[in-house]
This record gives C-alpha cells, sequence and structure tokens, in this order.
C-alpha cells in the first residue's frame, strides 16, 4: 500500500447485529490493506456466535481484540469501562481510536479527557440507537454533547443518522463524514427460495423497533380476510420472543407462524418467499441490504436510512405501524405474478449494488481519518 499504514482501534459494546457486521468488515478490510487494527469489546453478549467471529477475524488482527464486561444502559461502571479503553490505548497507541455506538463511542472518546493520548485521532460512527426518541434521551443527548467536544471525525452510515446527531447534538468541531454500509460480492448472489418455503418471511432481532408485532397483527388481518392463508417464519430472538408468541397463540395463528433463532441471513433466505421489514426506527439496516441484494421481494417501512436504500423506489415503503396498510402491501404482493415481483427485485439489486458496497465504505473511512490526522497537525502547528 502506497500510503502509511495506521494503526486503527475499534471500540463497540455489543457484538451482535448490524454495528458488529460492520465493525468486523470495516477492520478486515482496513487489515487487508495493510493496516494493523484491533477490537475492543464487551465479553458478556454475543454468545458462541461473538466468538465464532472474532476467532475467524483474528488471524487478520495485529492488534488483537480486548473483551471486559460493559453495560447496555448508563452505570457507574462505565468510568471504569472508559479508564479500560485509555490503558489499552496507552499500551497500543493507534494512530485512530475509533469508537461504534453510544457505549463505544463514549468509551473512545471520554478518553480525551485524560492525559497522554493528545495526538490520537477519535473518531465516532452512531449507529441509531441513543438517537432514537426513548426513555432517556435527553441523558443521552448531555453525554453526547459532552463527548463531541473530543471528537477529531464523525463517520455517519446514513443521512438520516447525520441529521439525527446535528439535531440532538448541535454543532460540533468534528469533521464530518457520510461512509455508508456496505456489501461484499458474494452477497450480491440471489438466494432463492426452498420448495416449501413460508409465503412471508422476518429476519431480526425481536424488539419493539422492529414493528413484528405490527406484522403478526398484519398477518391476522389477512387471514381475517378469508383470501389468503399465508404462513409466516420469524427468525431472530429478543427481548420480545414471549410477547409475540403470545399474540400468535391469541389470534389462533399457532399453525401459520413459525419461530426460529437466529440463523445467518442467507440462510434465512430459504425459508421464506416475501421478506417483510416492519421496522419502527432504523439507521441503514443491513438486513434490507441483503434482502434486496438476494433479489428477495422486500415490504419495508419508510423509516430512518431505508428510504435512502431504495433510492428512485422509495414510493414502495410504506408508513411505520399501519397493520392495515402493511396487510394490503403483502396481499398484493401474494396476488403478482412472479415475474413482476422478479423484475423489481433485480432494479432494486441493481440500485443497491451501484450504491452500497464494503470497498466504498472502507475508502471512505480511510480517507475521513487522513482529513482528520490533517486537520489535528495543522491546529497543533
Amino acid at each position: 500500500m502506497s500510503e502509511q499504514a495506521l494503526r486503527i482501534v475499534h471500540v463497540l459494546r455489543a457484538p451482535v447485529g448490524g454495528l458488529f457486521r460492520h465493525v468486523i468488515d470495516l477492520a478486515a478490510a482496513q487489515a487487508r490493506f495493510g493496516h494493523q487494527v484491533g477490537l475492543v469489546a464487551d465479553s458478556s453478549t454475543g454468545g458462541e456466535s461473538a466468538a465464532r467471529a472474532f476467532k475467524a477475524i483474528a488471524p487478520l488482527l495485529a492488534l488483537g481484540v480486548e473483551r471486559f464486561p460493559m453495560r447496555r444502559a448508563p452505570h457507574p461502571a462505565d468510568v471504569g469501562g472508559i479508564v479500560r479503553v485509555y490503558r489499552h490505548a496507552r499500551r497500543l497507541k493507534p494512530d485512530i481510536l475509533h469508537g461504534h455506538g453510544s457505549k463505544g463511542g463514549l468509551y473512545a472518546r471520554a478518553t480525551g479527557f485524560l492525559p497522554g493520548l493528545s495526538g490520537m485521532v477519535r473518531a465516532y460512527t452512531p449507529h441509531g440507537g441513543s438517537f432514537h426518541q426513548q426513555p432517556g434521551y435527553s441523558l443521552f443527548m448531555l453525554v453526547e454533547r459532552l463527548v463531541a467536544a473530543k471528537t477529531d471525525v464523525l463517520f455517519f452510515e446514513s443521512d438520516y443518522i447525520a441529521a439525527e446527531v446535528a439535531r440532538g447534538v448541535g454543532p460540533t468541531d468534528a469533521l464530518t463524514r457520510v461512509a455508508k454500509n456496505g456489501l461484499r460480492p458474494e452477497e450480491f448472489i440471489p438466494a432463492p427460495p426452498q420448495a416449501d418455503a413460508a409465503e412471508f418471511l422476518y429476519i431480526g432481532e425481536l424488539s419493539s423497533y422492529k414493528g413484528v408485532d405490527t406484522l403478526i397483527d398484519a398477518l391476522a388481518i389477512i387471514h381475517a380476510g378469508g383470501a389468503y392463508k399465508p404462513n409466516l417464519v420469524i427468525v431472530g430472538s429478543g427481548r420480545e420472543l414471549d410477547r409475540l408468541a403470545t399474540m400468535v397463540e391469541r389470534f389462533n395463528l399457532n399453525r401459520h407462524v413459525a419461530f426460529y433463532g437466529v440463523l445467518p441471513a442467507r440462510e434465512a433466505f430459504a425459508l421464506g418467499r416475501i421478506v417483510v421489514a416492519p421496522s419502527r426506527a432504523e439507521s441503514l439496516p443491513y438486513i434490507v441490504l441483503e434482502t434486496l441484494a438476494a433479489e428477495k421481494p422486500l415490504i419495508a417501512t419508510d423509516v430512518g436510512g431505508v428510504g435512502e436504500i431504495f433510492g428512485p423506489y422509495r414510493e414502495r415503503l410504506i408508513p411505520r405501524d399501519r397493520a392495515d396498510l402493511l396487510a394490503k402491501a403483502m396481499i398484493s404482493a401474494l396476488g403478482r405474478a412472479p415475474e413482476a415481483l422478479q423484475a423489481e427485485s433485480l432494479a432494486l439489486k441493481t440500485h443497491v449494488a451501484a450504491h452500497f458496497t464494503v470497498d466504498a465504505m472502507v475508502r471512505d473511512v480511510l480517507a475521513g481519518y487522513r482529513d482528520a490526522m490533517a486537520a489535528k497537525r495543522a491546529a497543533t502547528a
């Protein structure tokens, strides 16, 4: 590589979901470009799936993996977490300390209030989280404004989250760059359903933000209409599992809804013909990108950065929290000719392939690092 190799440490909390996938893709590509990379993450979440991911990427990580317990909610133990990241950075002396998500961003940037790391660039990528309107939002924004003073460069995975940060935090002195989530080339291979696949498929976390309850309500509306009796496969895990299972039982849909645990997206795609993403809040969700790249028909809500993914096809999205409109869209999809669904899916895949790739994401992030390093040198001079 012609440019100087960098020492980069990424800090995140939970090694699960889209945020973790983003960090793993970014770290692996940076290492292959010749940079020395390390990871810091929570040790109490992720289970066997995270352990496998860390084991797979470990040979690429010259700066290793550091894991210790991190709490999801604000807690006095966060002080110890900040100190631990600070000591780790003092040992490794990275050029870049890059925090991801609210907790990773706090731990990475708060080290700037401690002595001895003045020459290091602190980067931050918010992934939604604290910026979704939720209990504690005012406190989260107070903390975000505090550590914004120690931020050299902000990366946004979507224009939506850039606007949310501007609204919640206000103006800062940090450089800002948009580096949208991207996919690897092998993810653009079609993923056809198996012969006995359900009509509909949901893949993702089972949380209130994801709107799976709206999907179950919509399925109940369709069954009550009598013309269609489609099946639904739900792939994922989370805090809402018991409540969703109770909803299914209450609507007498047990024979038509199957709950699976966590599966890789490519494996899950075989279980359903039409994917439904009924979210109430998102930034730039990987599952939407992966679904479109795999040429799967998709019904999605117009929230967060989903409209940015759909681009010129955004009018196909539906409002959130409208089970009646979701049911109507599902019935419409069932009634369409397979050739029409395939043509629409191919057009969306072509759009995603042109705008959302790992290579573009990594180039944008590395360019942001170097711009921030140059600005830091100029300010010091």
